[in-house]
This record gives structure tokens, sequence and C-alpha cells, in this order.
């Protein structure tokens, strides 16, 4: 079975896998076999008896690759290091500034591969990364204009996962106010410039290109239709953040007499291939217009209560239509499982209920859901036809031993941690094997000197 960093390419492997569990959603099966040809299954056959000679044995349960689908790369940098003393999101925003500060292409290419191989040890085989470190310090174009983000599609070829490259436009510090000093290397001046910029960005085999609107507060809105038009126009995911503050939407009224929602409704911005990013704070009309739009949703749980930005109506919308998606963001923690239970956790603290979703539902929001939001509707599931992606977790951890086999989506869901997978195969590369990324072996060292030079 070849090996190799980067899914895609002119020749892409073949070979058969062999896994003792496999979720096939929505239950879990014995004895699977896996078959594939240039990168794709072909063949999904349960019940297949022991492994075949020549077959890759899996270990554990075998899932679909997990989508991680709101990613800012360089906010990894600031991992244990804003917990100290009180503050909100604004205060955390300034020490984010700083650390942005300090990038330039070279430092983001070691930081991006160091933390899409963390990613890939996680079970994470595809990242959408919502990108707007496009510039210099102070704004000055580099020579390659999409040097940064040439940068972000470079590091996921190397750490063998696949990308979507949300290109974000930013122009403003919020209503009517031009970008800070920090953020001048965001802005391209107006949305058409940015437009020009980012039509350069061309796909690969691993890689696509998608649009955001970093926020209603960060785009004028004579110039939302702009960006959304761009995505439109290409069938390309568009993604927002959206009412992730009280204060977001306190300025949005006062400057538009609508809601953040209400504003992107206004401007076509919202639909099936928009997602709204934390949707945390909205009113009965905003989960209405979401809902009837059919526009996803993707909740980045463990960020949202690590900048206490506070529980979204995630069950809610689900409830009214709206497919939810999960996200790392800031990365607090990588950790996909932990994101699909704080999905379920949250709910029942804010209703002092249990049992608001399945396993099957939160693993299917990780993995196919997350995908398809991210332009990637071939891949997160175990299926004929669909990409060879998929992850195995250990079920005789400390973490996972002791339930019965065949409730391996419950033990993955609520037990199991980023440290419990054990292989993961894209387009069916072997990118880790036996816990360890086979093209950096070492990936805590990795983030290390790559995070040293930004402190």
């Amino acid at each position: 079975m070849q090996v190799a960093a980067a899914p895609g390419g002119t020749s892409e492997p073949s070979g058969t896998f062999w896994a003792p569990y496999a979720w096939i959603d929505p239950v879990v099966e014995r004895e699977v076999l896996i078959t594939v040809a240039d990168g794709r299954i072909t063949a999904v056959t349960a019940d297949s008896g022991p492994a075949p000679a020549g077959a890759v044995r899996l270990t554990g349960l075998t899932l679909p690759g997990m989508a991680n689908a709101h990613s800012h790369a360089f906010h990894r940098a600031l991992r244990g290091t804003v917990q100290v003393g009180s503050g909100t999101f604004w205060t955390w925003r300034d020490t984010m500034y700083r650390a942005a500060d300090a990038l330039d292409p070279e430092r983001y290419l070691a930081l991006a591969t160091a933390v899409y191989a963390e990613m890939a040890q996680a079970g994470i085989t595809t990242v959408g990364e919502f990108h707007y470190l496009h510039h210099a310090p102070g704004g000055a174009r580099y020579d390659d204009p999409n040097a940064m983000g040439e940068v972000l599609i470079e590091a996921a070829a190397r750490a063998g996962v696949r990308i979507t490259l949300l290109d974000t436009c930013y122009l403003s510090a919020g209503f009517g106010e031009p970008p800070n000093r920090h953020q001048q290397r965001f802005s391209d001046g107006d949305a058409d410039a940015w437009a020009a910029r980012v039509s350069e960005l061309k796909p690969s085999a691993h890689a696509r290109v998608g649009a955001a609107i970093h926020s209603v507060r960060a785009v004028p809105a004579d110039q939302l239709s702009t960006v959304a038009a761009w995505a439109a126009e290409r069938r390309a995911p568009l993604h927002v953040h959206l009412s992730e503050q009280v204060a977001e939407n306190e300025a949005c009224l006062a400057a538009h007499g609508q809601t953040p929602t209400q504003l992107l409704a206004a401007h076509h911005a919202l639909g099936p291939r928009t997602s709204a990013v934390h949707a945390t704070h909205l009113s009965s009309a905003d989960k209405r217009l979401l809902a009837d739009s059919s526009t996803i949703v993707c909740m980045c749980p463990t960020t949202e209560r690590d900048l206490a930005d506070g529980i979204g109506p995630a069950r809610e919308l689900a409830h009214d239509g709206c497919v939810i998606t999960l996200g790392s963001d800031s990365h607090a923690v990588i950790d996909p499982f932990e994101e699909a239970r704080a999905l379920e956790l949250n709910e029942r603290l804010a209703t002092q209920r249990r049992g608001h979703w399945t396993a099957a539902a939160l693993l299917r929001a990780a993995t196919e859901d997350g995908h398809a939001s991210l332009g990637w509707p071939e891949a997160g599931r175990l299926a004929v036809g669909a990409f060879a992606d998929f992850c195995t977790v250990a079920l005789d951890s400390p973490r996972t031993a002791g339930p019965d086999p065949r409730l391996g989506a419950e033990t993955a869901v609520f037990a199991a941690g980023s440290a419990d997978v054990r292989e993961l195969v894209v387009g069916g590369r072997v990118v880790v094997r036996d816990g360890v990324h086979t093209a950096v072996p070492d990936v805590g060292a990795a983030l290390a000197a790559a995070i040293a030079p930004l402190r």
C-alpha cells in the first residue's frame, strides 16, 4: 500500500482494508472489507470473515474521515496562553491579533503543516480553513497576493489531508469603521478587489476554494452581495461568522435596524451552500430565516465555551431543518469527538434533560454533513463511490474499553478522544499508522518549533 503526503495526484492507490468493526451509517457492522481503487471505495462488504492476505488490517472501530468545518490554523499558537485572568471574547481577540502579526508565509507554512498533522492524528481528513490573514503586516502585498493562502494549501498537502480554503472577505473594524492596524493585513480594500484576488486561486486534487464573509461587522452591507455572488456563480461554499456575540447584534441593529441574519438574508447570502458559524444569539425570526433558507449551521462547542460565547440553539435549528456541522475554530482543543459530544452535553446543561442527539446523528454532523458543507460531497461516508477517507478508533484504550463493540458509535462519541485514533487513510493512502503521522512523526515537536518564534 502506497504511503504519501497528499491525497490526490495522477496515481491514486488501490488495495483492500479490513476492519473488525466499522460504522456504516447508522449501525456498526463486523468484519468489514473495504476495497479501494483509484482513491475511491469500490466495495464495502460486511461479515466478510477473517482478513484476507494482503489486506491492510485496521484496528478497533473504523469511521468515515472527520470534517473540521471551521478552522483558523494560526489560533493554535494561542493554546495555553490565554487562560490567565478574566476577560471576554474581545480581550482574547487582542491577543490573537498579536500572534497574527508575527506570521509570514514561511512561518505560517510550518505552523499550519503541524496543525493539520495534529488534525490528522485526531481523525480529521478534511479541514475548512477560514482564511483572512492575506497580506503582510500593515497591509503591504506579497509578490504573490495569495501567498498566505497558497501556503495553507501546501500545508494540507504535506499533512496529507484535504482542504477547502474559505478565503475570507474582511474589510472593516466595525460598522462604518476602517480596519485597525492589525486588520489592515486582512483587507483587500473592497469586495471587488477581494474577488479579483481570490479568483486567481486554483483548486487541486486535495484542495478546493470557497468564500467567506468574516462577519457583518467586517464587510459593509453594500458589499455583502459581491461575496455572495462570487460563491453562487461558482457553486462554492460560503461561510460566515454569525451572531457569535451579543455586541455584534446590538451594533448591527443600531447601524441597519436589522439583525445580522436579516442583513445577510437581504443581501442574498443565506442558502443551502452557506454555513452560519456559531449562530449563538438568534431571535425567533433569525432562526426561521436560517431554516427556511436551508442554511447550514456550524457549531464550534469547545471554542464557544472557551471564549464564553454562550450555548447556541443547535437542537432547535436542527429540528427546524438546518443541517448541523462541527468545527474546532480556535483549536483550544483539536478533538472531533469532543466537539460532537459537546453538542449533546451543552443541550443537557441548557435544558436539564438528556437524549437530544443520537450518536449516529452526531457522527453524521462530524463526517458526511461537514464534508458536504465544505464542497466535498464525495467524502464522509463508507460507501461505494466515496473517497477512501476513514479513521480507526481504538476500542481497548482506558477510555473506550468495556462496552460491547456493537455500541461503537456511542463509545466513539461519548467516550473516545483524539488520542484514541490509531489509523487515518485519505484517498486510500495511509497518513497515520498506529497513532503516528507518517510524514510528521513527531507532531508535538513540530508544533513547538513552529509556535516558539510567535511568542
